[in-house]
């Protein structure tokens, strides 16, 4: 099996020993994102919208550095904080996703990696 390992400036380097994505056989593994500013290295969490279109934003950079776009999604994984910022993250969320949406699942959990309130990893096939 051949691998391609994907890593994009755009997005915040991985936070421990795991690629940013790995692209095997058309499909591209993305790991999951949370809310880091590529740039300043800090956490973008003034509230639940800005902190969901922050991930948004570094799973879009993942995609884009690896030749997909979030067309080519089919599944995203979302763990959230609490589920009372579902119906918030769903909002912003829905906003990358307007047609043909990705299977998923959302799973509360009590702690996420810099304690961040969302995290959402995805899986992408091309053709």
């Amino acid at each position: 099996m051949s691998k391609r390992i994907i890593n994009s400036k755009a997005a915040p380097a991985p936070i421990g020993p795991y690629s940013q994505a790995v692209e095997a056989h058309r499909t591209l593994y993305i790991s999951g994102q949370i809310a880091l500013d590529a740039d300043s290295g800090e956490l973008v969490n003034e509230n639940i919208t800005e902190e969901t279109h922050m991930v948004m934003k570094n799973l879009d950079a993942v995609l884009t550095e690896a030749g997909y776009s979030f067309a080519d999604v089919v599944k995203c994984s979302i763990f959230i904080k609490s589920m009372d910022d579902f119906a918030t993250i769903n909002e912003a969320y829905g906003q990358y996703f307007k047609q043909n949406p990705p299977a998923r699942e959302t799973v509360e959990v009590s702690k996420l990696p810099k304690n961040v309130n969302v995290e959402i990893s995805c899986i992408a096939v091309k053709g």
